[in-house]
């Protein structure tokens, strides 16, 4: 089958538009996220039902009280709840930050493999 049939009639910017789609849509939804380094877009961008309001909430709890140590410690930002963690779960990654200064040994995770 000719592709040249299936785009006929949409024209160039029509095609590319296409094309722009299709080579995105891998883009599209959660990858596993920092959440000691991660910032306020990131943790948006990559996380189901983060919003930019609570990513930025994330990103100040961790300045304010130092690197999580689990994905379940979330829940102690304002805004984070249990349901939002189980979603992201598989996704939440908690090493610690060294590079905003002294790192100990690395934080255990609480994170169970499915």
């Amino acid at each position: 089958m000719a592709i040249e049939p299936v785009f006929r009639g949409i024209g160039a910017m029509g095609v590319a538009l296409v094309i722009l789609v299709l080579l995105s849509a891998p883009l599209v939804g959660a990858g596993p996220v920092n959440i000691n380094s991660a910032d306020a877009a990131t943790l948006s961008r990559e996380l189901k039902g983060i919003g930019m309001k609570r990513a930025q909430a994330i990103v100040e709890y961790r300045k304010s009280h130092g690197p999580f140590r689990s994905a379940d410690e979330l829940a102690l930002v304002k805004g984070i709840g249990p349901s939002a963690i189980e979603k992201n779960r598989a996704d939440i990654r908690v090493e610690a930050n060294c590079a905003s200064g002294p790192c100990g040994r690395p934080a255990k995770s609480t994170t169970m493999p499915k």
